[in-house]
C-alpha cells in the first residue's frame, strides 16, 4: 500500500507546474451585475477527474491519516499526543476525526 502511494506521489511530482501561471485577479470594483452572472460556462460536471489541487489534498490527507492510524494502533504512543494530532487533522479536514474515522481514508 505504501509503495502504491509513493508511486502515485512521484507521478504528481513529475507533472508540470500548472499553478504558476495563475490568471490575473479581477478588478476590485467589479460591477454588481457580474456578481450574479450565469456561471454555466464554468460547469465541470462532465470532467472525468477532479482538479489537481483536490487530488493532491486527498493524497496528503491519506498520508497523514495513515500516520495517525499507526499512532492509534501503537499502545506506546500517549493518548494525549494522539488526541492532539486527531484534533489537528480534524481542523485540516473540516470534520470530526477519531481513530475509527481514519478508516475512511
Amino acid at each position: 500500500m505504501r509503495v502504491l502511494i509513493l508511486v502515485i506521489l512521484s507521478l504528481f511530482a513529475t507533472l508540470p507546474a500548472q499553478a504558476q501561471d495563475a490568471p490575473a485577479a479581477a478588478p476590485a470594483a467589479a460591477p454588481a451585475a457580474e456578481a450574479g452572472a450565469d456561471r454555466a460556462w464554468r460547469d465541470t460536471t462532465g470532467y472525468r477527474f477532479p482538479a489537481i489541487a483536490k487530488t493532491v489534498a486527498d493524497m496528503q490527507n491519506l498520508a497523514y491519516a495513515m500516520t495517525l492510524r499507526d499512532y492509534c494502533a501503537d499502545a506506546r504512543v500517549p493518548d494525549d499526543f494522539v488526541r492532539e494530532r486527531l484534533a489537528r487533522f480534524s481542523r485540516m479536514t473540516g470534520r470530526e476525526e477519531s481513530c475509527q474515522t481514519l478508516l475512511d481514508y
